[in-house]
C-alpha cells in the first residue's frame, strides 16, 4: 500500500455515551480518537457526544455522510448492555459492510491481552463515500482501533475517492 493520506482528508469522531452526554464524566475515548486521527493527518471534527439513542446517532452519522467526511469513527455503545445501540444506528446507514475491519480490531484487542475485546458488536462499512467504523468506548479500545486502522486509512480514503486498487 503506497497511498498517502490526502492533505484534505476529513474525519469525524462520534461518541455514544449517556453519561458523557449528561456531563457525568469527561469523554476521554472520543478525545483520544480525535487526537489519534489528527496525528495521522486528518482534519478532525468532534468528538460529537450523543446519548445512546439509535435515532440520534443515525442523524449524526447521516449528517457526516452528507457532508462527505472521508472517515467517521465512533467510540462507545458497541457492547452487550441494553443501552448499547451504536451498531444498530450504523447498520441503518451502511450500504456495504467491511467486516474484516471490525474483526481485525476485535482480534487485535484479544491478541494484546484484552479477552473482552471479542464482545464488541462494532461494525465497519461504507455509506456513500464515507468509511464508518465502530470502536469500543474505552481509551484502550480506541488505541487498538487506531493501531489497526491507521496503516489502512490512506489506502481506504484513496479507494473511496476513486483511486485504483494498486
Amino acid at each position: 500500500m503506497t497511498a498517502s493520506l490526502p492533505h484534505d482528508a476529513r474525519a469525524m469522531v462520534l461518541t455514544a455515551s449517556n453519561r458523557a452526554a449528561a456531563g457525568v464524566y469527561e469523554d476521554r475515548s472520543g478525545q483520544a480518537l480525535a487526537g489519534g486521527l489528527a496525528a495521522l493527518g486528518f482534519d478532525v471534527e468532534g468528538p460529537h457526544v450523543c446519548r445512546d439513542d439509535v435515532d440520534e446517532l443515525e442523524a449524526v452519522l447521516r449528517n457526516a455522510v452528507d457532508a462527505e467526511f472521508d472517515v467517521v469513527l465512533t467510540t462507545g455503545g458497541t457492547g452487550l448492555s441494553p443501552t448499547d445501540v451504536t451498531p444498530e444506528a450504523t447498520r441503518r446507514m451502511l450500504e456495504r459492510e467491511a467486516p474484516g475491519l471490525a474483526e481485525a480490531v476485535r482480534r487485535y484487542g484479544a491478541d494484546n491481552g484484552v479477552p473482552t475485546a471479542v464482545l464488541s458488536r462494532g461494525l465497519a462499512g461504507i455509506a456513500g463515500r464515507t468509511l464508518i467504523v465502530n470502536l469500543p468506548g474505552s481509551t484502550g479500545g480506541v488505541k487498538d482501533g487506531l493501531a489497526v486502522l491507521g496503516p489502512l486509512l490512506p489506502h481506504v480514503v484513496s479507494q473511496l475517492r476513486g483511486g485504483d486498487h494498486g
